[in-house]
């Protein structure tokens, strides 16, 4: 056709650029395609080997009184329709009265210390923090209040506390969760129990994908992590910390000019302070672990279920972990931890490299659309490459599978298919997020102030009439 030769010269660009953009996309395809199925083929030696499986927790330990003083942080802005029901219903299920729940709050946020008072009543268990900051400044900065509120109670009331604690104001913790910290913490300095992201029918596919990485990173990932003996990084909720190794991370924050165990300027205080407790010679911990009931004893939350309020997230995550964690912890020499960092750190390359791969999928459709008008490639694809798009095809089909086998563990088989259309919507969320990510980095090294960009909480887990799920 006329109009095909007169465009020829475009075509042949394009297919040039096609080339390339294959061939770049399936050399960093198949490197991560290499990396997840070496964690795969780790946790199923786990799996045979009797190393994967949860533990169990009697009821009667479950709501054994603790063998020391527990602190419970959680720092909150703007919470005011989630707080009270997750301080509430705290009270109501840890039946121990060995902990203190510390509630870090804000003086120019009136409606959070109304709720969250009203949550606690009349509860000894309960501290209500006024920050003497105006908010918001950053969570680390506020869980740093609470840090020092704890010192003053320790040195008011001559006693010391044996774990501190994080949550979130969203959460809905488990009734046995303090009794396992607590347990756990008589030989190690952290420990960092599941987080079960609750499903959402008014939002299957935003929400719903976090079901899908919580659960492959918390069932599979983290199990070989703690396997291996690399740094276990924090989650900031359902982790526990000794006291010691608390106050001797404060210390190495207050040699470096901190006012406090967690980083102000950190995007994720949490995944970093995880870190540093191996750095600090201690001793951590992922841990798995089942009630009578045979449900998983894990914090469940509400997601963002709006595509905006999941890009933010997803972009300070990767700002924080991979550009910051860079920055601020560079790379550690064992074989273990390095591979880990290097997991944790590829989220703005798996952004660009997806992106990647679809621009080539917009390229093969307009290649498509030209072959049924009677056009014909002349340019022929290379033996080396063939084989590598066959290489990253049957590793998608595996890394779908995974998913699907995970998910459906967890949540039933209907959420495991869902799990695998939902990857596309995984995959535009990351690359968004990775953009933005390395766009606000930039900022900062330009000098742009560090903010607390926090995700906003308008429904409690505790309104939902589903039971934790009891997977193996």
């Amino acid at each position: 056709m006329d109009w095909i030769e007169a465009v020829r010269p475009v075509i042949t660009v394009l297919q040039l650029v096609e080339q390339e953009l294959m061939l770049f996309a399936a050399f960093w395809f198949l490197l991560g395609a290499i990396d997840d199925i070496a964690v795969d083929l780790c946790w199923i030696w786990l799996r045979l080997t009797g190393r994967a499986c949860a533990g169990y927790v009697s009821r009667e330990a479950a709501a054994a009184p603790l063998g020391g003083r527990a602190a419970v942080f959680i720092a909150a802005w703007q919470e005011e329709q989630v707080i009270g029901h997750t301080i509430h219903h705290a009270l109501s299920v840890w039946k121990q009265a060995e902990f203190i729940l510390y509630v870090g709050c804000y003086g120019n946020d009136p409606a959070t210390i109304s709720a969250a008072m009203a949550g606690a009543g009349n509860d000894p268990r309960v501290r209500i923090v006024i920050h003497h900051n105006a908010g918001p400044t950053t969570k680390a900065d506020c869980l740093n209040r609470l840090y020092t509120a704890l010192c003053d109670d320790e040195r008011r009331y001559g006693y010391r506390f044996k774990s501190i604690v994080l949550h979130d104001s969203e959460d809905m913790v488990h009734p046995a969760e303090l009794a396992v910290i607590d347990g756990a913490l008589s030989d190690a300095d952290f420990v960092q129990l599941p987080v079960w992201p609750e499903p959402q029918p008014g939002s299957p596919w935003i929400g719903g994908h976090y079901a899908d990485e919580f659960t492959e990173s918390h069932a599979k990932s983290l199990v070989v992590r703690n396997a291996l003996g690399a740094a276990i990084p924090a989650a900031g909720v359902a982790c526990g910390f000794s006291r010691e190794m608390i106050a001797r991370i404060a210390g190495y924050r207050h040699a470096e000019g901190g006012p406090g165990p967690f980083a102000s300027e950190c995007l994720t205080e949490d995944y970093e302070l995880g870190l540093l407790v191996r750095r600090e010679g201690g001793r951590s911990r992922f841990l798995r672990a089942r009630d009578a009931e045979g449900q998983l004893v894990a914090t469940r939350a509400y997601f963002p279920s709006r595509l905006e309020d999941a890009v933010r997230q997803k972009t300070r995550w990767i700002h924080g972990i991979a550009f910051q964690g860079w920055d601020r912890l560079g790379w550690d020499r064992g074989f273990a931890d390095f591979w880990m960092a290097l997991r944790d750190r590829r989220g703005p390359l798996t952004a660009f490299v997806l992106g990647t791969g679809y621009i080539l999928l917009v390229i093969e459709g307009v290649f498509g659309v030209l072959r049924l008008a009677g056009w014909h490639s002349q340019l022929a694809m290379s033996p080396a490459l063939k084989i590598m798009l066959l290489l990253c095809l049957a590793s998608s089909l595996w890394r779908a599978f995974v998913r699907f086998v995970f998910t459906a563990r967890e949540y039933g088989a209907l959420e495991g298919l869902r799990a695998v259309l939902r990857i596309p919507v995984a995959n535009f969320i990351t690359i968004v997020a990775g953009r933005r990510a390395l766009m606000r980095y930039i900022r900062t090294l330009r000098g742009e102030a560090v903010t607390w960009d926090k995700t906003r909480h308008d429904v409690h887990p505790a309104h939902a009439s589903k039971p934790l799920g009891a997977a193996r």
